[in-house]
């Protein structure tokens, strides 16, 4: 079987090195503003840090590819121009694209420029895939997260450009690449301000019936003393709903796809990626690390391959709801 490349989240320089010496064979970044879709405070590099980041993946045999994946409006276009010509002043191993202007903008420019065709472009089937291959020269494809596993094995027999794939991290319920849920409560989207759930907009507060997250003045969740209080996002909050109270829309959990690396690998994908660049560097490093050993194994012997039970314990301690689901790989029905 062929070696399986493990890209992990960097969403700062100790997290990229958490990744890098825990073995990931590629990372991938972003830079300090709304030209990607994890544009949280504290996170993401300016150009110093990249060039510093690069410098230690490459120095130690790893790949970095810089995420430029949300869709710029026509008054922010010479500000994401801009990102693509600093990412190819730097060198990065490839970028990761959404947006079909600037991809083509890039092709053009840069034509020696690896492009990888990210999750936000919402491709799921091997014509779309053609056309990004056929226009832009896109050599990767981010397959969404909500394809099954026998339409993954469709999709790779059926187009020529590399195929990725995530293997664990925070799951979404809406078209990747679509959704413009946060917008109707914060005024920002993940597609164009690179957010979902802008900090700006949240809040927290201890009242006698337990903590309260909210978004503006939308209240998304309540937690009891001692009950573990997730980031507040529209889709995975608990609302009222014909006089019940539950996750209406999502309930946390994390993909992890362990059980099912031999069947991957099988159907011929050539990464595996992690979620999380808003992270810890402790959680990058500890899904590297379990991920790093479970790869291995499977490479050296796919026919006995059996996830570790450490593995998976390891994983649901950083796990959305500390819970992991297949999400739609299992649909037997696709």
């Amino acid at each position: 079987m062929n070696r399986v490349e493990l890209v992990c989240p960097a969403g700062s320089l100790p997290a990229l090195k958490s990744a890098v010496d825990n073995g990931a064979d590629a990372v991938y970044i972003g830079f300090r503003d709304g030209t990607n879709a994890r544009n949280f405070p504290g996170l993401n590099f300016d150009e110093a840090e990249a060039r510093a980041a690069i410098r230690y993946a490459h120095d130690r045999q790893a790949r970095v590819f810089l995420a430029l994946n949300t869709f710029p409006r026509p008054s922010q276009w010479e500000k994401w121009r801009r990102a693509v010509d600093q990412a190819a002043a730097l060198n990065v191993d490839a970028m990761i694209m959404a947006d079909a202007g600037l991809m083509a903008y890039a092709a053009k420019t840069y034509p020696y420029l690896r492009l990888h065709l990210s999750v936000q472009g919402s491709a799921t089937s091997h014509e779309a895939i053609a056309f990004y291959a056929k226009r832009f020269g896109i050599k990767r494809v981010v397959l969404p997260r909500v394809l099954s596993l026998a339409q993954v094995r469709q999709v790779i027999r059926r187009t020529e450009v590399e195929v990725e794939v995530f293997g664990f991290g925070s799951l979404c319920i809406m078209v990747e690449g679509r959704c413009a849920l946060s917008s109707y409560v914060t005024g920002a989207s993940p597609n164009s301000n690179g957010v979902c759930s802008p900090a700006k907009a949240v809040r927290w507060e201890e009242t006698a019936t337990g903590r309260q997250s909210r978004l503006n003045d939308v209240l998304i969740d309540v937690y009891a003393t001692g009950e573990k209080a997730g980031y507040p996002t529209l889709c995975k909050g608990r609302f009222a709903v014909g006089g019940n109270i539950f996750y209406a829309l999502e309930e946390p959990t994390s993909l992890n796809v362990l059980e099912i690396l031999p069947q991957l690998i099988r159907a011929g994908v050539v990464a595996i990626k992690v979620e999380g660049r808003q992270r810890s560097p402790a959680y990058v490093a500890q899904v590297t690390r379990v991920l790093r050993a479970a790869l291995d194994a499977c490479l050296k012997d796919p026919e006995h391959f059996v996830p570790a039970r450490e593995w998976i314990a390891q994983l649901d301690k950083v796990a959305e709801g500390r819970c992991h689901t297949l999400g739609a790989y299992h649909r037997s029905w696709q």
